[in-house]
């Protein structure tokens, strides 16, 4: 079974090193530092099971295993960390367990024992966001990923299986639905497509052609973007408050 460990403190990291090579069929592909470290390891290694810490600098554990719950196939996460305040939000998570520092042999033992269980065909429950929304989306690349922030994306607009997101820096494609996006982020974009969100600070008004179609233009878009019929209410009274 392929392992990653994910452990801003480099004892910690040692300490489950130890512990895991008396466990058998065990393989370390990979030990990070954080979360940005952690997803990049995962999309390279494909592990069955990620020990993961949730105070990490920038993308916290929990927002981890928010990512990892997308992955196919998708990985068992067990927690560790120093404090047990987070147990809720873990298995919010859907992580498959939740060791307290300093771990134990045999607890850790009991969680490889629930990875194992998990990857030989558990069922995968919900979605994993539990109540707390991404900061970053994830987008999947021959192997690696780009976390885009999701304070840089300018649109999502649906193609096919894929949502394109186009932000800050050029456009990617994340497996995702626009529903479940919008589901999650609703707050941040407006709908103006059944494929189509904007986000709230890229709207700077809305036009009309000599067609009488409406256009969206955005502060840093190309080009103005369709807008529905039946969107268009919304956006009116949201440009409005703008």
């Amino acid at each position: 079974m392929k392992v990653v460990i994910a452990d801003d403190e480099p004892l910690a990291r040692e300490r489950l090193r130890m512990l895991l090579a008396q466990e058998s069929g065990i393989e370390i592909v990979a030990e990070v530092g954080d979360g940005r470290s952690a997803l990049e390891a995962c999309a390279a290694h494909d592990p069955a099971l990620v020990l993961l810490d949730i105070a990490m600098p920038g993308i916290d554990g929990l927002e981890v295993a928010r990512h990892l719950s997308a992955f196919e196939p998708r990985p068992a996460v067990v927690f560790c960390t120093a404090y047990d305040a987070h147990a809720l939000k873990a298995f919010e998570a859907a992580a498959v367990d939740y060791l307290v520092k300093p771990v134990r042999p045999e607890r850790l033992q009991a969680a490889v024992e629930r990875a194992r269980t998990f990857t030989a065909g558990r069922e995968h429950g919900d979605d994993g966001h539990g109540d707390k929304r991404r900061t970053h989306l994830c987008a999947r690349l021959r192997g690696s990923l780009r976390l885009i922030p999701v304070e840089d994306i300018r649109y999502l607009q649906a193609e096919e299986k894929y949502v394109v997101v186009h932000h800050a820096r050029g456009e990617d494609l994340v497996e995702e639905s626009l529903k479940s996006l919008e589901d999650e982020f609703g707050d941040r974009f407006l709908r103006i497509h059944r494929n189509c969100l904007v986000a709230r600070h890229e709207l700077v008004e809305l036009r009309r052609d000599l067609d009488g179609h409406v256009h969206a233009v955005l502060r840093h878009g190309d080009r103005p973007l369709e807008v529905s019929r039946r969107c268009v209410p919304q956006l009116r009274d949201a440009v409005r408050t703008l």
